[in-house]
């Protein structure tokens, strides 16, 4: 079965957002790295480094809360109104690509599905609707 959670971008200020959320969900963060945190092969300007990269926050049960700062570096600017993902996490590699597939029809690939540093499989599309979605399977 799948998960869905939500994910939030920020200019530059997610790590004090996600401190605001904590303060107000409890519990610590899952992981927290920065820009500066990626593989070597991937060189990061000063004044990216410190941003967040990715941070995840559980909120009870199943949820996690997850966020990053979007980098006009990596061409990604946040724009309030569509900085809000859907992330779903598959547990087989054919329900990441099926979901995927089935997203994408109609709608705009930002990032295809393929292996990252941090997933087997990743990808990021905007359905047909407008609503942002994140696939992930590990």
């Amino acid at each position: 079965m799948a998960t869905i959670n939500p994910y939030l971008s920020f200019n530059g200020n997610c790590e004090g957002a996600f401190k605001f959320y904590k303060s107000i969900f409890g519990g610590e963060f899952e992981y927290i790295g920065r820009y500066k945190d990626m593989p070597g092969e991937q060189s990061v300007p000063d004044t990216e480094k410190e941003k967040i990269m990715h941070v995840s926050l559980p909120i009870g049960g199943n949820t996690v809360l997850m966020g990053a700062d979007s980098s006009e570096y990596f061409g990604v600017v946040t724009k309030f109104g569509d900085n809000i993902s859907l992330s779903i996490s598959t547990e087989k590699e054919e329900d990441a690509k099926r979901i995927f597939k089935a997203l994408s029809e109609g709608g705009k690939i930002l990032m295809p599905l393929e292996k990252t540093f941090w997933s087997t499989l990743f990808g990021h599309v905007v359905d047909k609707f407008g609503i942002y979605w994140m696939v992930n399977y590990n």
